[in-house]
């Protein structure tokens, strides 16, 4: 009887919420924590130099950008992350609007990152670009007739267009910027047109996406600069062929600009040690790291005082869309809900 007395006595303890608290994290002056769902080989050469330069150990645990979100809501305010690292200002966003991340205060931040590129209230910033352009079959494709986002609804591409999922972040965040600048009526026209001139059903990456250009399976492909960079530097000589064998149209340069999107990182709300999380951002904003990025990975940089690299600028200037990048994270749902009323799959 004692016993369940005890164990009565225990569980009111605990209903009234009068258990312990959890100890708090400890702060390690010598590292910072990140999250990541970036899997690039030039992001450990960058940490290590960090490391080597600092002194500061680079932590890294990588997963699915949903698997972090996950993790970091578990985790609470007993999270040992500093920062959270991914390749969509959508899951940006989203990681924001769940109250992940804090002001950053960086004054190296504000003068190099443009402000479209981060976060109204710096909660969040960009580390890379990405343009997501048109590659097109140059033999099959009258490019006359192929100018902007909005010409892939047109009948003459009927049975001719590839494109990935609806479930890819890069394609919601496209729908996306469309919605911010046309509207929703206009991104439900443009989405059904588009669907029903596709070559296939979406699947597969963007990269496979050019593979079945170069297979004669579809002419024109929504893709991303950077994956069309891979292919082209391919060790597999099979995926160079296929990057050659596309030429790369930058849309709508006569009026709103191409959509661009980012890669980027939030500093997180209970970050233990978050000045060394500022230094390793602040790092990855530096020169050195921006043209690292860019020569790396064909990826472009944040700041406009870093040139892209070779093959970058091979294919030529062109006008982006400057919206606020965060208007994508807001309208993905809508996107989403678009896509699905489509069937775009």
């Amino acid at each position: 009887m004692k016993y369940i007395a005890s164990l009565a006595f225990i569980l009111l303890l605990a209903s009234c919420g009068t258990q312990p608290e959890p100890a708090p994290i400890e702060v390690d002056p010598g590292v910072v924590n990140l999250y990541s769902h970036r899997h690039y080989d030039i992001d450990k050469a960058l940490f290590k130099q960090f490391e080597d330069e600092t002194g500061i150990q680079v932590n890294v645990v990588k997963a699915g950008a949903d698997e972090l979100l996950v993790r970091l809501e578990q985790e609470g305010d007993q999270s040992p992350a500093d920062l959270f690292i991914t390749s969509d200002v959508g899951r940006l966003v989203r990681a924001s609007d769940m109250g992940f991340f804090q002001p950053i205060e960086s004054g190296v931040m504000i003068d190099v990152v443009p402000s479209p590129l981060r976060d109204s209230e710096n909660r969040w910033t960009g580390l890379t670009v990405r343009a997501r352009i048109l590659a097109y079959s140059p033999e099959r494709v009258d490019i006359s007739k192929l100018q902007d986002y909005e010409d892939l609804a047109d009948a003459n591409w009927k049975g001719k267009v590839l494109a990935r999922s609806s479930s890819n972040l890069y394609n919601q965040s496209l729908l996306a910027s469309i919605i911010a600048n046309d509207g929703e009526e206009a991104a439900k026209s443009w989405t059904k047109a588009v669907r029903e001139n596709m070559a296939r059903a979406p699947k597969g990456s963007d990269r496979d996406q050019v593979k079945a250009i170069a297979a004669g399976e579809g002419d024109i492909a929504i893709i991303n600069t950077y994956y069309l960079g891979l292919l082209l530097n391919s060790e597999n000589p099979e995926e160079v062929k296929a990057g050659q064998a596309v030429k790369v149209l930058f849309p709508n340069q006569d009026n709103r600009g191409t959509h661009i999107n980012i890669s980027g990182a939030g500093l997180l709300k209970y970050a233990p040690n978050k000045d060394n999380a500022i230094k390793l951002l602040e790092f990855l904003l530096s020169k050195e790291s921006q043209s690292a990025y860019a020569e790396a990975n064909y990826e472009y940089p944040v700041r406009n005082d870093v040139p892209a690299s070779a093959l970058l600028q091979s294919w030529g200037d062109f006008k982006r869309d400057e919206i606020q990048l965060e208007l994508l994270g807001k309208n993905n749902k809508r996107a989403v809900e678009i896509f699905n009323e489509a069937g775009w799959e």
